[in-house]
């Protein structure tokens, strides 16, 4: 039986009918008056005043000489690790050609990239100028045809942040737009005079970014629907209080509905890790951000045993997913997991390092989505399109089965399609 060592807020489903119609009406804005309606939002919500909405090749050079040789050395290694994973994940997709259920049929798919696609960074509290490698590079290893990217710009500037150009330049991105919120996501769905739209969306944003990928969904494909960041530590006694508290908090900062949860089979380390994340607050930049986080969405929880953390883990479902436990026990627990957007396994294994540099993605799902989709790969930008061809005395074997089914279900044009073709082969 779980018990709760640091209760949180329980997370309730809240009326949204007003962030819906809020956002309806921007998607109806922008349909209706397009650029007009970018530009008005630009500049109520940022102070940006631009009338051109693409970044133009002298300003993402320009960009290039306000980042300092370090920080582009640091933003082209990370690039370096997310772009050799992914193609590494690409190399486990392939077509599949003249496979044969029976003689004379021939059926096969072809792995397709998708046309195009728009990367949405975020850029309200933080320039999140990893976010720009992690969804621009695995959509250029898929071979996508058509990158985009947009990120809001610096408020009261008409400029994105230079590390962001700097990072979607690096990631291979073909054109880069200055405007962000529920408007850009709509502009990149429907269209506008300035900006042509995508086949696809892919990205994390606030709660109206993600409100408009939703409502635009079906006329534009999304990764998947995303909330606030969370993060679920498995640990045993042998872990270090210390390291665990440092990455509840690293979660914590995200913003005030981020999630650090830790399910411990030790009660000794469960109190030690509260202690440490108070002390360690007192160090942040962002306490104030992260203690409410941590405030009101933290929790430690204490297990009966390891199998009792697995299975709460799977039902759970968390975005980001740690492993603390002896190395013994180790491969067990990770053998029996299911349910996750990431996994990081032992001590060693910090959450952030998959945020930044290691190679995997950090556009995950949230909110349990975990139990049906994984996270942002090559594989987001690729259709998997099936084929199939047949000899004649292919044909002739397999009509009669399916103008019987078709018979069955009371559609005599389809049997007619089948039928047809065996009477003009006798």
């Amino acid at each position: 039986m779980i018990k709760v060592l640091k209760p949180s807020k329980t997370r309730t489903e809240e009326d949204r009918s007003q962030l819906r119609q809020t956002v309806a009406a921007i998607i109806d804005n922008v349909i209706k008056n397009g650029d007009d309606a970018l530009k008005e939002y630009n500049k109520k919500f940022d102070g940006c005043e631009r009338e051109a909405l693409q970044v133009s090749r002298e300003e993402i050079e320009a960009a290039y000489a306000k980042v300092s040789s370090e920080d582009l050395e640091d933003i082209k290694s990370a690039a370096a690790n997310i772009r050799a994973f992914a193609e590494a994940q690409k190399g486990t997709v392939g077509g599949l050609e003249d496979f044969s259920p029976a003689e004379g049929i021939l059926l096969g798919h072809r792995v397709i990239p998708v046309d195009s696609c728009c990367c949405y960074v975020p850029g309200g509290g933080y320039p999140l100028y990893s976010t720009a490698l992690m969804l621009g590079i695995p959509a250029k290893v898929a071979g996508v045809g058509r990158i985009t990217a947009c990120s809001p710009v610096i408020k009261g500037t008409t400029d994105i942040h230079p590390k962001t150009l700097v990072a979607m330049d690096v990631a291979g991105i073909d054109e880069i737009y200055a405007v962000g919120g529920a408007q850009a996501i709509a502009a990149f769905s429907y269209g506008t005079d300035q900006i042509k739209p995508v086949n696809m969306i892919v990205g994390p944003g606030n709660s109206f970014v993600t409100e408009a990928k939703r409502q635009c969904y079906g006329k534009v494909g999304i990764d998947f629907v995303a909330g606030p960041s969370e993060v679920l530590v498995i640990a045993d006694g042998q872990a270090d209080p210390e390291v665990i508290a440092a990455d509840l908090l690293a979660q914590s900062e995200h913003d005030r509905e981020a999630k650090g949860l830790v399910v411990t089979t030790d009660e000794a380390l469960g109190r030690a890790i509260e202690k440490a994340v108070e002390a360690q607050l007192q160090t942040l930049d962002t306490k104030e951000i992260a203690e409410t986080s941590w405030k009101d969405y933290g929790e430690i929880l204490l297990a009966e045993s390891l199998e009792e953390a697995v299975e709460y883990a799977n039902e759970y479902a968390p975005e980001h997913l740690e492993v603390n436990v002896a190395a013994d026990k180790e491969a067990e627990v990770v053998g029996s997991l299911r349910n996750y957007g990431s996994l990081f396994i032992g001590g060693n294994t910090a959450e952030v390092f998959g945020d930044y540099a290691s190679g995997t993605n950090h556009t995950l799902p949230t909110l349990g989505a975990a139990r049906y989709t994984g996270g942002v790969w090559v594989g987001t930008f690729l259709k998997t399109c099936t084929y199939q061809k047949m000899t004649r005395e292919g044909m002739l074997s397999i009509a009669p089965l399916v103008a019987n089914l078709a018979h069955g279900e009371g559609l005599t044009g389809h049997a007619r399609a089948a039928e047809i073709r065996i009477e003009k082969n006798k």
